[in-house]
């Protein structure tokens, strides 16, 4: 074989090597680009610091840098001690002072509490017993706030000024009667006074004389999982009788209608109250245990399953005055479920309307019935029969009939 064939055939065999290699190299790299693609992306995991574990972690990093800090501390007091040298560290005046640190600290909490967070704790009250209610309420809370305030300094600012130093001894004081007597018969008076005010603050919203010129409005109210009826008396003004044997797909709250004064009660989707008039509310629960919770109107009772219970209140502020008082054009009186009764309680709730009188009495009367037809079919009533058509006006050639009929109209 010659020199130069040998080259040449070296030369293919190495450019096919090359060649092939390069191919190789082309098809991984295109397989590597194409899992790259299809790869799945990374989960967006949002900001570390607004998950709960961040925190956990947070509390758990400052407590052993605490713990290492102590150890540290430890250490250096152990080594004085060994070396026959003085304390270093006077933790009798560094915990008199934390104490001193920890009251001004807390009573600013207090301060701040009662400034944001308590403009938080209940709307203004829009009814009449509910301003009874805020004033016992707020007499219970400066009474308490007081006592806090002035127990918390004696307890800090004495573990602040009594600190030990070394130069006086502790005196034991183990009794003293007159101070036993101060501190339980101050404490039986306030409380005797606040449960006296409960009792006869709770006596005047449930034992209200009726006054007969101003007769409160009745609303049946019924909760069931997940829902609320409101059911309005009528022209009767009494809300008929119910009996849970009744209840089917028709009669969903099982209102009995031999008893009449259920024939013309109403339903309605919304309750809508007059304003300055005694509303007495009517309570019942289909199925579990509810809470008929009215905020602004400081109305809260249970509504129990086979029992009815009653709450008489008067609205005074119309719902289009507490839009101006709260500068909210959106603004809605609610009532609400406030006992958790399942997966949908936080569904339960429904609007109140307070409203002029005038208001009222047009919104009740374009109120539908309870009683349906289907309803009428099953207690075997007879139907209400559909209006009669009028009768069709004469055709404008039969001028004979017309006049007929003038004739007689006119005799």
């Amino acid at each position: 074989m010659s020199l130069r064939k040998f080259i040449s055939n070296k030369t293919i065999a190495g450019l096919a090597v090359i060649l092939t290699a390069f191919a190789n190299t082309g098809a991984f790299a295109q397989a590597a680009e194409a899992a790259a693609a299809t790869a799945e992306k990374p989960v967006d995991m949002g900001p570390v610091y607004k998950s709960a574990i961040f925190y956990v972690l947070a509390f758990l990093v400052l407590c052993l840098f605490i713990a290492i800090i102590g150890k540290a501390l430890k250490v250096y007091e152990l080594t004085r001690q060994a070396q026959d040298k003085p304390k270093g560290i006077n933790w009798n005046a560094i915990n008199g002072f934390l104490f001193a640190l920890f009251l001004i600290v807390g009573l600013y909490g207090v301060y701040w509490e009662y400034t944001v967070h308590g403009n938080m704790l209940l709307p203004e009250a829009a009814s009449e017993h509910g301003k009874k209610i805020d004033q016992m309420f707020n007499i219970t809370l400066i009474i308490t706030t007081i006592v806090f305030i002035l127990t918390h300094i004696a307890l800090f600012g004495f573990a602040y000024l009594y600190k030990n130093t070394g130069k006086r001894k502790a005196y034991y004081y183990p009794h003293n009667n007159a101070l036993e007597r101060l501190w339980t018969i101050i404490p039986a008076l306030v409380l005797t006074v606040l449960v006296l005010m409960g009792f006869l603050t709770w006596r005047s919203i449930f034992y209200k004389v009726e006054d007969p010129n101003n007769k409160p409005i009745s609303i049946e109210i019924t909760s069931a999982q997940f829902s609320w009826a409101i059911r309005y008396p009528g022209a009767d003004g009494v809300v008929g009788v119910k009996n849970y044997k009744l209840i089917n797909s028709t009669n969903a709250l099982g209102i009995d209608f031999n008893d009449k004064k259920s024939l013309d009660d109403q339903v309605a989707d919304v309750m809508v109250i007059p304003v300055n008039k005694p509303v007495r509310l009517i309570l019942t629960s289909k199925d579990v245990l509810h809470s008929f919770y009215m905020p602004h109107f400081r109305v809260q009772l249970n509504t129990v399953p086979g029992m009815t219970s009653f709450f008489e209140f008067t609205p005074t502020i119309t719902t289009a005055e507490m839009k101006k008082k709260t500068n909210d054009p959106k603004f809605q009186y609610l009532f609400l479920c406030a006992k958790i009764c399942g997966q949908g309680h936080y569904n339960m709730q429904k609007e109140v309307r307070v409203v002029s009188q005038e208001e009222y009495d047009t919104w009740i009367a374009e109120q539908a019935p309870y009683l349906t037809d289907d309803l009428r079919k099953q207690f075997n009533m007879p139907v209400t029969a559909a209006p009669a058509a009028e009768p069709a006006a004469p055709a404008a050639t039969d001028t004979s009939a017309v006049n007929t009929n003038q004739i007689a109209l006119k005799k």
